[in-house]
């Protein structure tokens, strides 16, 4: 079985579950498979890229079962990338600060070159207002991970303490709808 991502977290998820998955990046340009799509929704659009990096990967591995994962992340209306950089991280952080934003991951599960299952979830999270030195503090604390997330927190370390509340299934946070995907991993006969 092949992650399509470098998403060391998503792997942790397999692992820690008994699933051996082999990591490997698609590749691909997310941004201008977004682009094509045109206005289409958070979800649409993750359940797009993961297919993408799904069948990216599959073709360069015909025999392997592919998981492509994506991550979207909307707040009132906007959809934000992760951040380039630390200014980018403390805009993110700043347009989050005191509003709930929504999750939205998608798994897409590749066999054979056809895609055989697509699963969502969704999570909302309610951040705490943040003023520019708390943004400055917990940026300084958190180091330069917080870039590899769309929301610039890990919510299983010091992101938690971002929040005022939570709600969905905590696998979609951490970027993986893993107990649906997991279901139609058994569906399939891929996993027992």
């Amino acid at each position: 079985m092949v992650l399509a991502s470098a998403s060391t977290a998503r792997a942790e998820m397999f692992r820690r579950i008994g699933v051996p998955v082999l990591l490997e990046p698609a590749g691909i340009d997310e941004r201008a498979i977004e682009k094509g799509l045109g206005s289409a929704s958070p979800g649409e659009i993750a359940g797009a890229l993961a297919a993408a990096k799904a069948f990216a990967v599959a073709a360069r591995r015909p025999d392997a079962v592919v998981i492509g994962a994506d991550q979207t992340l909307d707040c009132e209306g906007r959809l934000f990338h992760k951040p380039a950089d630390r200014a980018g991280a403390e805009a993110h952080l700043a347009a989050l600060a005191g509003r709930t934003h929504r999750l939205t991951s998608v798994a897409s599960v590749v066999v054979e070159g056809v895609e055989r299952a697509r699963v969502a979830g969704e999570a909302r999270l309610a951040m705490r207002p943040l003023d520019e030195a708390a943004v400055e503090r917990y940026l300084d604390a958190a180091g330069p991970d917080v870039l590899s997330s769309v929301g610039c927190y890990r919510v299983e370390e010091l992101g938690a303490s971002l929040f005022e509340g939570i709600e969905g299934d905590w696998f979609t946070i951490l970027g993986l709808p893993l107990l649906p995907l997991l279901s139609e991993l058994r569906r399939l006969g891929l996993i027992a």
